[in-house]
């Protein structure tokens, strides 16, 4: 037994924990959860806990049901909003196949896999999530609008506010479980919000993000609000954005930086930009999965439309932030394009591999573009070779379903289920009647 493993086993008797709940995700990202109690803890990290995966999304076929979820130790908090009368504590987990290798449909694996190739290649990556969300009065909509908790903007500060409660709330929830927050604001619309979490390496992180949003809920649950990590909850406000900051390091080197070159941005990480700015659309409908992911991106808020990269501007699919003086640590991009809903297990794996391949094949990096290419004309942006992101979870689709780079990332079986299940959800989408629809059609035609 690993010094991890004991030292759970000793945490869980000490602190007389009831209960443990063993989290996982399914292909989709979204937060599945089995509780055991104590007396099975010593057999989980030996055997695992068997469950049927026919029934999780994407898991596995009916006739290959068996699964098996094996906690990792490094993952284990307690969970604050249990408190003291009923301690509980959570692990996330790997999902294995019944003869013990990783099973394939697993999105940690996924992560895992992709990091190993980096890792082959000399690298360790860090990304560094500025998470977005809205805070609305109910979650019951009974054919009306979601209505925020506020009328603030951008950074307001709004004096006894429910957002800056829930913020300080949510803060001290996510650092009681070792996750280290950077910065809280008010976002743009009104009831939104933006949590950053601190660079860690991508799988740590991709933990982080799930736990960050069953938190989210759950302070959201406990002050009588809701919390929607829908990419685009409200028609004339911003989308739900996740941000990410991304380098990849050398030992203790970045290696994003170089004295001396344009933004002090290195050939490795130009090459990497360049990898992520081809491969935009093929990892486009990982990044943003839902039909809803493309109004945030079509309409403005900053939310990025076109492929190109640029330094301060902020309508870029990939930007340069400014590089911090004397610190080469900070030398870093950011990819504006993922929404808050995305399966960070997966949307990290396929921004890893885009990039890997431009490091691999050396691609150029095109020109930078210094406008705000929402004001360029379509003439302009043809001039400076710049192409648009996929328009709808269609076009997505089928730049996913062509792609070697995404097949190859995923593997079959997740590549196989998503498909369909994005297909699925067009589909349904396709045949609806929407108000819009009606109110611009019905009396005129």
């Amino acid at each position: 037994m690993s010094r991890q493993q004991e030292f759970v086993l000793r945490t869980v008797e000490d602190r007389d924990v009831r209960f443990i709940r063993l989290w996982f995700s399914d292909v989709l990202g979204r937060l599945k959860s089995v509780a055991i109690v104590p007396a099975e803890l010593e057999g989980a990290f030996g055997e695992g806990i068997g469950f049927d995966g026919s029934a999780v999304e994407g898991f596995s076929r009916i006739f290959e049901a068996d699964m098996v979820l094996k906690p990792d130790p490094s993952t284990f908090s307690l969970l604050p909003w249990r408190g003291e009368v009923e301690p509980t504590g959570r692990m996330i987990c790997d999902i294995d196949s019944p003869d013990g290798g990783p099973a394939a449909a697993d999105p940690r694996n996924v992560l895992k896999r992709t990091m190993e190739k980096a890792s082959k290649a000399g690298f360790t990556y860090y990304v560094h999530p500025e998470i977005e969300f809205y805070l609305f009065k109910s979650g019951q909509l009974n054919g009306e609008l979601p209505v925020p908790v506020d009328t603030a903007g951008y950074f307001d500060h709004v004096n006894g506010g429910t957002a800056n409660d829930f913020r300080r709330t949510a803060v001290q929830t996510l650092e009681a479980m070792g996750i280290s927050v950077e910065f809280s604001h008010h976002e743009g619309g009104p009831g939104q919000n933006e949590i950053d979490l601190r660079y860690a390496d991508a799988l740590s992180m991709a933990d982080n993000v799930l736990t960050f949003r069953a938190v989210v809920r759950e302070v959201a649950h406990a002050q009588g609000v809701y919390a929607s990590f829908m990419p685009k909850p409200l028609a004339d406000q911003p989308g739900n954005g996740m941000h990410t900051h991304v380098s990849l390091f050398e030992g203790d080197q970045n290696a994003f930086y170089e004295p001396g070159a344009e933004y002090q941005l290195s050939t490795t990480g130009r090459r990497f930009v360049a990898g992520l700015l081809k491969h935009a659309p093929e990892i486009c409908a990982v990044t943003n999965q839902y039909v809803n992911s493309y109004k945030r991106l079509w309409t403005g808020h900053e939310a990025p439309s076109y492929i190109c990269w640029g330094h301060r501007n902020r309508s870029a699919l990939v930007r340069v932030p400014q590089y911090k003086s004397g610190k080469s640590s900070s030398a870093r991009i950011e990819y504006r394009g993922m929404d808050s809903s995305a399966n960070p297990y997966l949307a990290y794996s396929l921004i890893l591999a885009a990039g890997l391949k431009g490091i691999e094949e050396e691609y150029d990096l095109p020109l930078e573009a210094e406008d705000d290419v929402w004001q360029l004309s379509d003439h302009e942006r043809r001039a400076m070779g710049i192409k648009a992101l996929p328009a709808s979870l269609a076009e997505a689709i089928d730049a996913m379903e062509a792609s070697e780079l995404v097949a190859e990332t995923l593997g079959e079986e997740v590549f196989d289920f998503f498909l369909r299940n994005k297909l699925e959800e067009w589909t349904e989408y396709r045949s609806q009647v929407t108000p819009f629809e009606l109110a611009r059609h019905f009396n005129s035609l």
